[in-house]
């Protein structure tokens, strides 16, 4: 089998999966570093997409209302990432290469478990982050839920950059779709995230996400989405132009009675190396620029962040907490 799950279309050989059958102990012995450096010469992402590995399942409290709720979303945080951008505040668990102490959870039984037991603390939602690379492995993870009794509302938290195929062979597993939308700007794609088509193929999976959900997002009598499309678009320093054209495609292309999120979070990741216009934290000015056109576009839901929210959104990934000050 070749993986296919997103653009790039990698096509490489899946090595074959590792017994891990929910409800049945089993015990894998980790990785050695050898082993792993050579899996991770396959694809782009450097995932064994036939066995999905993630940091750790948790409550967060931080995310868009609908989502997080009171109690917070169970939070999937799957390891390695399809588009590798240079700004990533994830990049300790999205890199290609992973440090093996950054993996807490290897193969679908493992997941399912720490979902389940997450599920007891939080709102009855689950957030699948960055899964594209392990995407054909979404159905299974969800009945596993299903299977044992759960039955969340399952929240697909995508960085925008997905194949429209792999869409509609999940779409029956998904109940929410939050993506990012992040460049209108192919050059830019190509600076930050070696995705010089990203405008193109995100723009195509926007529009199958929004032909699946519509521009809806019903909530429930506690105020949690059990359907909908939410859109986010990080606002870069230096990028006011880049923020605009992609609020402006949304308004073509899309519409503006979607639910967009203007993310002002964006802080320098410490320990990488930064293009030197992202070394700095957004001005102020900058932000308000782009939530005044989002207003004079004509959108009216969705959400906006305090440029403190930086601080609050620091993810580490180590210890009982994950983000400063916005995690149970």
């Amino acid at each position: 089998m070749n993986c296919k799950n997103c653009p790039r279309h990698c096509n490489i050989s899946e090595p074959a999966k590792a017994p891990n059958l929910i409800g049945e102990e089993s015990e894998m012995a980790p990785l050695t570093e050898g082993q792993r450096n050579r899996r991770k010469g396959a694809g782009f992402c450097g995932a064994n997409t036939g066995f999905p590995e993630a940091a750790a399942v948790y409550a967060h409290t931080g995310e868009e209302p609908p989502i997080s709720g009171k109690r917070g979303i169970s939070n999937i945080f799957f390891a390695h990432c399809n588009l590798q951008c240079c700004f990533c505040q994830n990049h300790e668990i999205s890199r290609t290469i992973v440090d093996e102490e950054r993996i807490g959870l290897r193969g679908v039984g493992e997941i399912v478990e720490a979902t389940i037991r997450s599920l007891q603390k939080t709102e009855n939602m689950v957030g699948l982050v960055s899964a594209t690379q392990y995407a054909g492995l979404v159905p299974e993870i969800v009945e596993g839920l299903h299977e044992r009794g759960f039955f969340p509302t399952v929240v697909y938290n995508s960085n925008g950059y997905e194949s429209v195929e792999t869409l509609k062979e999940i779409a029956p597993y998904i109940d929410v779709y939050l993506p990012d939308f992040k460049y209108a700007d192919g050059m830019l794609a190509a600076r930050y995230s070696n995705a010089a088509n990203y405008p193109e193929v995100a723009g195509a999976a926007l529009k199958e996400m929004y032909d699946q959900k519509g521009s809806s997002l019903p909530t429930d009598d506690d105020d949690l989405a059990f359907r909908g499309l939410i859109v986010r678009h990080l606002v870069l320093p230096g990028q006011v132009d880049n923020s605009i054209r992609c609020l402006e495609w949304l308004a073509d292309n899309i519409s503006t009675n979607i639910h967009v999120s203007l993310l002002a979070q964006y802080f320098p990741p410490e320990g990488i190396a930064l293009p030197d216009e992202l070394g700095r934290r957004l001005k102020r000015e900058e932000y308000e620029k782009v939530v005044e056109c989002f207003y004079d576009l004509g959108f009216h839901r969705g959400w906006v962040q305090e440029l403190e929210a930086a601080d609050n959104y620091k993810p580490h990934f180590e210890g009982e907490t994950r983000f400063g000050g916005n995690e149970n």
